[in-house]
């Protein structure tokens, strides 16, 4: 069973992932360890990758592409199914990984897209504050101060939150990943293997609808 997992961030994707390789022993393939796998074993994909993130730029697509099926292609998943995490991110990768499959003999049989509204991303994204006077760290949904307004640890009442947790930021790094998204939503509809699941609910709830997809695939 081949699958790839879709969500935006703070979705539950990684939990979601641990609980689907444990559950069907798939192969966990993410990006960053395709990449770093091919520059550590410095294959000759992974020494072009390197020389373009050696200089801050992108890797095009046409080098990540022959990593993935470097990947694709290794001795482990001749027998085991894999999971693609973070791959592809555009309809040209996608368009792509297509092809890798028929050129392997693999088929894509699953994409799971954990949904979550915006919405409640930006409140689970954006909830992290930070006590200035010790670095003790508290979420406002799932980790408030015991006293509000008072750090648990040195009783300080000066917070502050990173760039990167503030609501416009986490908004707006949303809206990109959306846009980002929405063709592979609508391809990956189009060919008839996207499955939508409720991330807004507990994780067991979210997994018994994701074994209920896989268990009538495999």
């Amino acid at each position: 069973m081949n699958l790839m997992l879709m969500g935006l961030p703070g979705a539950g994707k990684g939990t979601q992932a641990e609980k689907i390789v444990d559950t069907y022993s798939v192969i966990h393939i993410s990006t960053g360890d395709m990449f770093r796998a091919a520059m550590a074993n410095e294959t000759p994909v992974g020494v072009k990758a390197k020389s373009f993130i050696d200089q801050g730029e992108l890797v095009p697509d046409e080098v990540t592409n022959a990593i993935v099926k470097e990947r694709l292609g290794q001795a482990d998943l001749a027998s085991q199914g894999y999971m693609l995490d973070g791959f592809p991110r555009n309809i040209d990768q996608a368009h792509a990984l297509t092809q890798i499959n028929q050129e392997l003999g693999k088929t894509l049989d699953a994409v799971i897209d954990i949904q979550v509204e915006p919405k409640v991303l930006v409140d689970r994204l954006s909830g992290r504050f930070i006590c200035r006077t010790c670095g003790a760290t508290y979420h406002k949904l799932y980790n408030p101060t015991k006293v509000e307004g008072t750090c648990d640890h040195c009783g300080g009442h000066d917070f502050y939150q990173r760039e990167d947790d503030k609501p416009a930021t986490v908004k707006n790094r949303l809206d990109v990943n959306l846009k980002m998204n929405a063709p592979l939503v609508d391809f990956y509809q189009q060919a008839g293997i996207l499955h939508q699941v409720n991330g807004d609910q507990d994780i067991a709830e979210v997994f018994a609808e994701v074994q209920t997809i896989l268990d009538q695939i495999k």
